[in-house]
C-alpha cells in the first residue's frame, strides 16, 4: 500500500503546466467540445489557457476568463460595495473551464495537482498577458451532473453559495434555467478579502483600478420613490424653458454620488450612463427632437445644487436611505463634529452636530443639533428616532456613547446592535473587563 502511494506521489511530482501555444488552440477546443460537459469551447473576454503533461502526453486542460459580472454570494463573501466591485472586478479571475483527459481515480489527487500549479502561475501570467494582478479565483461547479468540487477544496476554495439559477442572453437581460450552481472563490494573497473591501488600495494595486462608475443598484420603483421625496421640496427656480425639474436634478445627484460622482462633470458623466427606462423613473422629460430622455449637464447639476437648502437636502436624502435594503447600511456610525465657520463672534460656540454616517459611503443619513452646554450623549436617541429602520444594523460609536440608556435603546427598542469604545470614563465596567477578558484586548 505504501509503495503505491509513493508510486502515486513520484507520478503527481512529474506533472507540468504551461500555457497553451497558439498553435495548439484548435486541438484545445476540439477537445473541450468533445469531451467537456459544457461542450463548448467559446470563453469570450481576456483569457489565458493552460496544459497540464505528463511525460509530455495531455492530461488536463484548464481556462481562466474575466469574472461572472454580477454574484450576489460573490459580492457578500468579498464584501465590497458596488462602486468597488465597478471598479475592481478585473481582480477577480474565472476557471471558466477544466478538463482531465484521463479517466477519473487513474491518478488520485491529479485535479487537485494540476489546479494547485496553475493557481501558483496565474497572477503572474495573467498580468504579463492583461496587464493586471489577480487576487481571488471563481469557480462554478454543477452539482446536477454529480460533481462535488473536491479538487476545488482540496486546493483551498470556499464554497460561499448556490448561483441564482439564470444565464446570461443579451446585455441587460436573462433567462432562468432552473439549475443553480455551487460558487466557490479562493484568495491568492493574504488579506485579498480586506483590501477589495477597502475604501482605498495600496499603492501597488490601486495604479490597477478602473476609473469608472458603479452600476446604478437601485430598481425603478426605489428611485421613484426618490423623486416622490424631491418632489416636496420647492423649487426656487422660475420661468418658462427650464428642461430639468429640481426634483428630477436632485434625484440624479444622488444617484451618481452613490455610483462614485465627485465633482459636478463627474455628476454629468455618470448620470449620463443611465438608460432610458432610469431616467424616466428618476422623473426626466423627454427631448421634444428626439423622443428620448436626457439627463443633466455639470452647469444644470451646478445651479440647482448651488441654489437648494442643504439642510432639507441632506433629510429628504437620509430618509430615502434608511429605507434602502443596502448593505452599507447595515453598519452606522455615530460621531460628532463642528460645523467650521459657523461661530460668529466671541461669546457664541461654533454650532455641534451628532451625525449618524454610513459606514461604506460615508453618506450622512440623519443629524442632530447639539443644545449649547450640553454634550452627545443626549443627543444620541433622538439622532437615532430619525432613522426609520435600524433592525439588524450595527450602529458604532466613541466611548462617549458608552452609556446604559443609549445601547438599551439600540438593542431592546431598535433590534439592533452596538460597537462602542470603552475607556476610563467607565472605570467600574472597565474594570470588570480587564478581569474577564485576555489581556489581548487591552494591548491594542
Amino acid at each position: 500500500m505504501k509503495a503505491q502511494t509513493d508510486t502515486h506521489k513520484f507520478i503527481l511530482g512529474q506533472v507540468t503546466v504551461r500555457l497553451l501555444e497558439e498553435s495548439e488552440r484548435a486541438r484545445f477546443d476540439e477537445l473541450l467540445e468533445q469531451k467537456h460537459y459544457l461542450e463548448s469551447a467559446r470563453i469570450g473576454g481576456r483569457s489565458v489557457r493552460y496544459v497540464a503533461e505528463l511525460n509530455g502526453e495531455w492530461i488536463a486542460l484548464i481556462a481562466f476568463s474575466g469574472a461572472a459580472p454580477n454574484l450576489k454570494a460573490r459580492e457578500e463573501w468579498i464584501g465590497w460595495s458596488h462602486l468597488q466591485k465597478a471598479r475592481r472586478l478585473g481582480f477577480v479571475v474565472n476557471n471558466s473551464r477544466y478538463l482531465l483527459l484521463t479517466e477519473r481515480h487513474s491518478y488520485p489527487n491529479l485535479g487537485s495537482k494540476v489546479l494547485s500549479l496553475c493557481l501558483k502561475r496565474l497572477s503572474r501570467d495573467w498580468e504579463q498577458r492583461w496587464g493586471q494582478p489577480v487576487l481571488v479565483v471563481e469557480s462554478f461547479v454543477d452539482e446536477h451532473y454529480g460533481y462535488e468540487g473536491t479538487c476545488y477544496k482540496a486546493c483551498g476554495f470556499e464554497a460561499v453559495g448556490l448561483t441564482a439559477g439564470y444565464a446570461r442572453s443579451s446585455r441587460d437581460y436573462y433567462t432562468e434555467h432552473a439549475r443553480p450552481k455551487q460558487l466557490y472563490l479562493r484568495t491568492l494573497d493574504t488579506g485579498a478579502r480586506e483590501l477589495l473591501s477597502q475604501a482605498r488600495l495600496p499603492a501597488q494595486l490601486a495604479k490597477y483600478e478602473l476609473d469608472r462608475a458603479g452600476p446604478c443598484p437601485f430598481k425603478a420603483e426605489a428611485l421613484g420613490s426618490l423623486l416622490e421625496l424631491f418632489k416636496t421640496m420647492g423649487d426656487s427656480r422660475r420661468g418658462h424653458g427650464l428642461r430639468h425639474r429640481q426634483s428630477f436634478v436632485l434625484a440624479c445627484a444622488v444617484v451618481a454620488m452613490l455610483m462614485g460622482a465627485d465633482s459636478y462633470k463627474a455628476l454629468e458623466d455618470i448620470a449620463g450612463k443611465l438608460d432610458q427606462r432610469q431616467l424616466r423613473a428618476l422623473g426626466a422629460r423627454r427631448n421634444p427632437d428626439t423622443g428620448r430622455y436626457r439627463a443633466p449637464s455639470d452647469s444644470t447639476f451646478f445651479r440647482v445644487l448651488g441654489r437648494v437648502d442643504a439642510a432639507q437636502f441632506d433629510e429628504k436624502l437620509g430618509q430615502w436611505m434608511s429605507l434602502r435594503e443596502l448593505d452599507s447600511l447595515q453598519r452606522i456610525a455615530v460621531d460628532g463634529k463642528t460645523l467650521r465657520g459657523s461661530k460668529r463672534g466671541e461669546d457664541v460656540q461654533p454650532l455641534q452636530l451628532l451625525s449618524a454616517v454610513t459606514h461604506r459611503l460615508r453618506m450622512t443619513i440623519a443629524q442632530r443639533e447639539i443644545e449649547d452646554k450640553s454634550n452627545e450623549i443626549p443627543a444620541l436617541i433622538p439622532l437615532l428616532e430619525d432613522i426609520p429602520r435600524l433592525e439588524g444594523s450595527l450602529i458604532t460609536a466613541d466611548a462617549m456613547q458608552c452609556q446604559q440608556k443609549g445601547c438599551r435603546y439600540i438593542t431592546a427598542e431598535r433590534a439592533a446592535d452596538y460597537l462602542i469604545s470603552l475607556k476610563g470614563n467607565q472605570s467600574g465596567i472597565l474594570q470588570r473587563a480587564e478581569l474577564k477578558l485576555p489581556q489581548e484586548f487591552f494591548s491594542l
